[in-house]
């Protein structure tokens, strides 16, 4: 008997049943390529360009939101994959997210998530997509959830303590203390805090006076980061600085004031915000001020960031979250105290007031960005109550600037905004330079260099001459020149022989003030700052890592003398000459040295 066959449809099975189309298989390179991207973004970019800190961290962060942008698109696009296998993924990745964010806390933040934590995701997501490629979907898709919750998971596990000036991140285990937390806790199991002696402040307890070679506010008595009374030893192969005391210190980005046998600082104690008066020969404290305030952020982590100003007995300090005090030196007892942000609704800086008070005639002098042309105030230095408000840009960490152009006082701020001078006495606008930053940070001070002429520098602007005019009671101010040979971030320079000497991001360098073409540039110090010992025409640099560096100040060359290494970590902070001692500090380290020449 002949047997007969029929032909199967491509859409029946042999049983007679219907086949389901097979899905075609994911696409997984779009993933790699913007992952891709996205890291040699960030590894050429910065280096290529020569960026300035805040472009780079704008850049990155900018990339990394680009990233979960596209990434996100492309994933919910992929078409070849299941709904449920697109959705899930997302939540898990969101509820991992609002995890580690709820667990990190501070220590991570929203730009530390958009910065860090977002490309490290969608890094390990793309890898694991090209991984599991091999493996069974249903495999491939619950290893896509794990490698998600993992690296959130390892994310809730870390502490970011801050960044260098590089925006290389300071990594922990979350369970490891942080400096602060050891400091905190060393105190509690010693003596505690000093008290403050409870004698008045109407003259019962010795006033403090300033006597020549004290260093008496931020950046020294002109507040140029000059000391022109000390002479010091300058063969540090065969005698280097002597250590004479060195001692752990709360977080804070503040400089010192040194009065005769008192060393004063700003610090913070957990909650407390604190201004300490220490003994310069011992580092032991003598008292301390606090106040319930606490600012941290991201990037330079916690405490105050101004240093206090000493005049005529009194000491005044600005805190990072605003409050102004103005304290007896010699006992630490209250005066009285402001709050900035109560007095001109200006809200609270993203790195914190980091202003310097500036006493003059009478007024503390501090920047705020207050509203309704509060953004530089003044007080009665006696009483505490506003003298005047005057307009600046909303935002600056720099501090007033006490100057004399064109026959007059003036008060510099620089801003975001560019430079405003006003009457010290009366907070009258004289004169303002332009220079629209686009919400960018600018920290270093307004450097007069004669009668007429004045230095201006921020990463964007580069360094400035400006040149100021006066008719009748009319000013102006026009710029001479300027260059990006020198590029300040949040490094102060100074002035010797018309050149200046500061840093170009994490180089430092020399500037002809006549041309303002760059001299030199040499010597790979960081974000550090720089002091000028005028006598010997010497210049002392306190580099990023905590080194000492001494160096000549020669126009013709880069001339390195000695160096030390001095604390470790982190070092922003100025340092300070004051009667032959060095005294230097960063957030977690203090320590003085003895800079007298061999046989004094």
């Amino acid at each position: 008997m002949a047997m007969t066959t029929s032909a199967v449809s491509p859409d029946e099975s042999s049983s007679g049943g219907p086949v389901a189309p097979t899905r075609p298989a994911p696409r997984v390179w779009p993933g790699v390529l913007l992952v891709a991207l996205y890291w040699a973004f960030v590894l050429i970019f910065p280096p290529a360009v020569d960026a300035p800190i805040s472009t780079t961290f704008m850049s990155m962060a900018g990339a990394g939101l680009l990233l979960t942008a596209l990434f996100s698109l492309w994933w919910l696009a992929s078409l070849r994959r299941p709904w449920s296998e697109r959705l899930i993924a997302l939540a898990v990745a969101v509820a991992g997210a609002v995890v580690a964010l709820l667990v990190t806390g501070q220590t991570l933040g929203a730009v530390g998530a958009l910065v860090t934590g977002l490309p490290i995701l969608f890094t390990v997501w793309a890898i694991w997509l090209v991984v599991s490629k091999w493996l069974a979907p249903q495999t491939a898709r619950r290893g896509l959830w794990v490698a998600i919750a993992g690296v959130w998971l390892l994310i809730s596990l870390i502490r970011v303590d801050g960044v260098d000036g590089q925006m290389a991140a300071s990594v922990h285990w979350r369970w490891t203390p942080t400096a602060e937390e050891v400091y905190v806790a060393e105190r509690a199991k010693s003596a505690g805090r000093a008290a403050v002696d409870e004698g008045a402040v109407d003259g019962s307890a010795e006033k403090l006076t300033l006597t020549a070679g004290d260093w008496p506010s931020y950046r020294g008595a002109s507040c140029l980061g000059e000391q022109g009374h000390d002479e010091i030893g300058t063969d540090w192969q065969q005698a280097p600085p002597k250590l004479i005391w060195k001692r752990s210190v709360g977080p804070a980005w503040s400089s010192f004031v040194v009065i005769g046998e008192r060393l004063f600082t700003q610090e913070q104690r957990g909650e407390e915000e604190a201004t300490v008066c220490l003994d310069t020969a011992t580092g032991e404290e003598r008292w301390v001020h606090v106040d319930s305030a606490r600012f941290w952020d991201g990037q330079a982590g916690a405490g105050p960031r101004g240093t206090p100003t000493f005049v005529d007995g009194w000491l005044y300090g600005l805190g990072a979250t605003g409050v102004l005090n103005c304290l007896d030196a010699a006992t630490g007892k209250v005066r009285w105290s402001r709050d900035l942000v109560a007095d001109t609704q200006a809200p609270l800086p993203m790195w914190g007031f980091s202003s310097s008070p500036l006493v003059v005639d009478g007024l503390v002098i501090v920047f705020a960005g207050g509203t309704n042309d509060r953004g530089i105030v003044a007080y009665s230095a006696e009483t505490g109550e506003p003298a005047w408000h005057a307009p600046c840009g909303p935002i600056s960490y720099s501090s007033a600037q006490l100057v004399n152009l064109a026959g007059k006082p003036q008060a510099l701020v620089l801003s975001d905004s560019g430079v405003v001078a006003v009457d010290p006495a009366n907070g009258k606008v004289l004169w303002d330079y332009k220079s629209e930053g686009r919400g960018i940070w600018r920290v270093a001070q307004p450097r007069p260099v004669s009668d007429a002429q004045v230095l201006v520098g921020s990463e964007d602007m580069g360094l400035v001459l400006l040149e100021v005019a006066r008719e009748g009671d009319a000013f102006t101010a026009n710029e001479r020149w300027a260059t990006k040979g020198m590029r300040p971030a949040y490094n102060d320079f100074v002035v010797v022989d018309e050149h200046a000497y500061g840093f170009d991001k994490g180089q430092f360098c020399a500037i002809d003030l006549a041309t303002g073409k760059r001299a030199w540039k040499a010597g790979r110090y960081g974000y550090g700052q720089v002091l000028l010992l005028s006598r010997q025409k010497l210049l002392l640099v306190l580099t990023e890592q905590g080194e000492v560096v001494l160096l000549a100040a020669n126009p013709a060359k880069h001339e390195e003398l000695g160096r030390i290494e001095a604390i470790s970590g982190k070092t922003w902070n100025h340092p300070v000459v004051a009667h032959g001692r060095l005294y230097v500090r960063n957030d977690a380290q203090m320590a003085a040295f003895d800079l007298s020449q061999p046989g004094q």
